[in-house]
């Protein structure tokens, strides 16, 4: 059966290069999700976009002194660079910018807003006296009431990933003229959480596949849970689409940025001809959707994008969560906004992509934090993927072409080492396919490779390279059973490293493409390609400034 799958992929702030710590945290694993489930016959519908309306855009434009539109036509073309040079396969990267985001984003308030569920209120707000203007959140600092970080941010915590609101802030400062705010009076409109409590604790209670870090945040927070405001004094982002609240407010970027899945679906279906193809992954029941972000993402998309679904009413809830912990460098957290960790391109740039991605998601943080350093990447790199499966496919794919007139030797009788192996390339495939639909994706990879040493082990015992003279016809079998091996293992590895993917198959004279999650069989004689190392044994030094 077909299903319909959507990768819905966290929205990052066009405001900066991005880290590693974004890639490991929520880019390459919906890449390699969605590749696996493209394989296996699914409609796979994979969308995000750069956000554009967050408050580090603003800050970002007042640094520079540009206006916050040339801060997105800067960073943006930037980020897509990223996800072209690894390969990460979206259906649709757009913005936050487009005519049909705002459309989309203000009819979802109107909805909302007529079904009760937005509320006008007043509440405090800091205002910064030297500057003459209300602050967003992301405006002011000061300290974390709950680690102590002395430069937590009004929305949220960059150490201990709490969601906080301005007031929560000890010691608050604003980020324009470094003066202490005041808490001024003003008007907005709220989202009523509260009144979605039962609800959401009776969903997620059900939830029982999800990663316990993921349920247990999600559960813990709507014990006590306010309504929580939706517009904000700020000149940049979606018009409010009722005019009762008075000049200098837009919708909030946390609201119109989870609309963004929505959005970007029906943007990508206008796209195709097919402006109603978007319904297939949001209105069938039978759908499922799956939103891969950083954990400090979790409130928005476990607890209040869900919130605001069951609001709107019509459209799916989240089938998973599966948000990753941090990646960390030498113990500090990856973050954009305080410099830790070089960017996605500074790495790309020095590394052959699929050896950056096997190095990261070899160390995906799915339920802790994980600590990378340069060296941990060269070594994963040269003794991992170079050592045990360039390894294997260099000197199987080299000793067949030399001896064999360049083709995929004829095999003979079989022993019950070769069946063993022979049956490896279908197990390992149906492993990793278990763990990939289960979001488990350091253990499929891991599975994939262990497979490739289970293949090397095989030649370390049978030694073809020794009978070629004596037993031309063992080494050929020898060969031929470690070539359906490694045609296998290219398979289940494709999800991770789609370049040498195809590669490899040129190589095996099968053709760059991988067209199903299945075990090829090479049969006799087919031609191989031009064999030649697939990965590069990296330098010491070769990460060093």
């Amino acid at each position: 059966m077909t299903r319909h799958i959507l990768v819905a992929v966290g929205w990052p702030y066009a405001s900066g290069p991005l880290h590693l710590g974004h890639l490991g945290g929520a880019y390459l694993p919906p890449d390699i999700f969605a590749r696996y489930h493209r394989l296996a016959g699914h409609e796979v519908l994979m969308v995000s976009g750069s956000d554009a309306n967050g408050t580090p855009i603003t800050v970002k434009a007042d640094e520079l002194g540009v206006t916050p539109k040339e801060v997105v036509d800067r960073y943006h073309p930037e980020i897509v660079g990223y996800w072209d040079r690894l390969g990460i396969s979206f259906d649709l990267f757009t913005t936050t910018m487009t005519v049909n985001h705002h459309r989309v984003t203000q009819e979802f308030f109107l909805n909302l807003l007529e079904k009760g569920y937005l509320v006008k209120g007043s509440s405090e707000q800091f205002y910064d006296p030297e500057a003459g203007r209300f602050l967003p959140d992301r405006y002011v600092e000061g300290v974390c009431p709950h680690c102590g970080y002395t430069s937590a941010r009004g929305d949220q915590c960059d150490n201990c990933g709490r969601t906080l609101d301005p007031v929560d802030l000890i010691n608050p400062r604003s980020r324009l003229s470094g003066a202490t705010p005041e808490l001024r009076k003003t008007e907005h409109y709220f989202l009523d959480l509260p009144a979605f409590a039962d609800r959401l604790r009776e969903w997620l209670e059900g939830k029982t596949t999800w990663r316990k870090h993921v349920k247990n945040w999600a559960l813990g927070m709507i014990e006590d849970m306010p309504r929580r405001a939706i517009t904000r004094d700020i000149e940049w982002g979606v018009d409010i689409p009722v005019d009762d609240l008075g000049p200098g407010k837009k919708i909030y970027v946390w609201f119109d940025a989870v609309i963004g899945y929505l959005s970007a679906a029906i943007e990508w279906a206008a796209e195709t001809g097919d402006p109603e193809a978007w319904q297939r992954w949001w209105k069938d029941p039978e759908a499922e959707s799956y939103y891969f972000v950083g954990k400090d993402n979790i409130p928005f998309h476990a607890v209040i994008w869900p919130a605001m679904l069951m609001g709107h009413g019509g459209l799916n809830l989240p089938t998973d969560v599966p948000a990753n912990q941090y990646i960390t460098f030498k113990g500090a957290k990856a973050s954009k906004s305080t410099g830790v960790g070089r960017s996605i391109g500074w790495y790309a740039e020095r590394l052959e992509p699929d050896s950056l991605r096997y190095a990261i998601a070899a160390v995906l943080p799915e339920q802790d934090d994980t600590d990378l350093s340069d060296e941990e990447i060269i070594r994963r790199i040269n003794e991992e993927l170079v050592a045990t499966w360039g390894n294997l496919v260099n000197r199987v794919l080299s000793m067949s072409s030399r001896n064999f007139e360049g083709r995929v030797p004829e095999p003979d009788e079989l022993t019950d080492a070769d069946r063993g192996i022979l049956a490896l390339g279908a197990e390992t495939l149906d492993e990793v396919g278990d763990h990939i639909e289960g979001v488990e994706l350091r253990a499929g990879l891991r599975a994939a490779m262990d497979a490739a040493g289970e293949v090397n082990a095989y030649l370390n015992a049978t030694e073809p390279w020794r009978m070629l003279k004596d037993d031309a016809k063992r080494a050929g079998t020898i060969l031929w059973v470690a070539l359906q091996a490694i045609a296998a293992i290219r398979v289940a590895l494709y999800p991770y490293l789609p370049h040498t993917t195809a590669t490899i198959g040129e190589m095996l004279g099968t053709g760059p493409d991988v067209s199903s999650w299945s075990a090829p069989e090479l049969a006799g004689g087919t031609f191989l390609g031009e064999v030649s190392p697939v990965f590069i044994k990296l330098e010491d030094d070769a990460l060093d400034d």
